[in-house]
């Protein structure tokens, strides 16, 4: 089995090593032995035929920081998956130190609010010295993914440079700025007017981005952020066209529960894009044009008819990702659910 993940950063990352702790030997019995519907989805499937992952990680939220070329989402994926990641955090380096950070600020070097430790530092110069080389973002990402080894294919949406900016306007005036100052040094306080991958239309699919679509077996959402990270890897072209026409089920996992995001301010971005922050609402911004299934939360079970009303096939069952076992029963669930709607 052949499965294509379209991830965003922590909520991605922590889904991808829920899955991959699924699909070891020994995941479950076969397909059909329990009810999806069962909140025990632990033995939902048996997935010990897998064999391969590919995960698409967002670029538009990388930025260029005191020279360097930083990727949050593709690292966060690569640190959590290799076994460095913060786990506190959910972003950067375990066990990090903060001197080089320090001594810029003693020299009046900004930006301050953007946090860079030490060893992630040397993830960016690598990756800034070889893209300086002439090597694309694909080929470093490979050369940096061998040192952690994360146990999957690790692929940016795309070698071009994309960036998601957002519109806003404040105190200081109507203007677009970059989404890492909306989401980190703005907190997501100010009303998002609108979000632009900026450079999108003009990117094109890193290799491989399209061969492992068409070539997928079953194709997963996680719960990233519907609009800045699987909304902007659907932004560069080719990539939606090639998910909505693969042979593969599509199917969601939901990060909206009881109406409200489970992680970050999801919230804040929907709106900008006329969403509302509910489980039924994200489904139908995918739309049956994209998703073949899509899971909810339990506490957002009601949603199950309208969803479905929609022409995607839905489910409820905890979608909290309390630990690696949970979000393990998760991924099966949302491997079961693939099989239901190509069945």
């Amino acid at each position: 089995m052949r499965i294509v993940v379209l991830a965003g950063g922590i909520g991605g990352a922590r889904f991808l090593r829920g899955l991959k702790e699924a699909v070891t030997p020994g995941g479950g019995p076969p397909p059909g032995d329990a009810d999806i519907t069962d909140t025990n989805v632990t033995d939902v499937t048996d997935v010990t035929d897998v064999t391969d992952i590919t995960v698409i990680g967002n670029t538009g939220d990388d930025i260029h920081l005191f020279g360097l070329k930083v990727c949050p989402d593709l690292d966060t994926v690569m640190y959590t998956l290799g076994g460095g990641i913060n786990e506190e955090q959910g972003w950067g380096r375990a066990a990090e130190s903060w001197s080089v950070k320090e001594e810029l600020k003693a020299y009046g070097v900004g930006p301050d609010w953007f946090g860079l430790g030490d060893r992630d530092f040397a993830t960016h110069i690598v990756r800034t010295q070889m893209l300086a080389a002439g090597y694309p973002l694909s080929a470093v990402t490979e050369a940096l993914c061998a040192r952690w080894q994360p146990g999957v294919r690790l692929l940016p949406m795309s070698d071009d440079r994309v960036e998601t900016h957002v519109l806003v306007e404040d105190g200081e005036g109507r203007r677009a700025v970059h989404f890492q100052e909306y989401w980190v040094r703005l907190r997501a306080e100010v009303p998002a007017q609108a979000i632009l991958p900026v450079g999108a239309e003009d990117a094109a699919p890193a290799p491989g981005v399209l061969e492992a679509i068409a070539e997928a077996d079953v194709i997963l959402f996680p719960p990233s952020n519907p609009v800045v990270s699987i909304g902007t890897i659907l932004a560069v072209p080719g990539i939606r066209q090639a998910v909505a026409e693969a042979d593969a089920p599509v199917v969601g996992l939901s990060p909206i529960v009881g109406g409200a995001p489970v992680r970050g301010m999801a919230d804040k971005v929907l709106a900008a894009v006329g969403v509302e922050s509910t489980a039924e609402a994200v489904a139908r911004h995918y739309g049956p044009g994209l998703l073949d299934g899509w899971l909810v939360d339990t506490a957002d079970a009601d949603a199950v008819p309208a969803v479905e009303a929609a022409g995607i096939v839905c489910r409820a069952l905890p979608l909290m990702m309390t630990d690696v076992q949970a979000t393990a029963a998760m991924a099966r669930a949302a491997l079961a659910l693939a099989e239901e709607v190509r069945g």
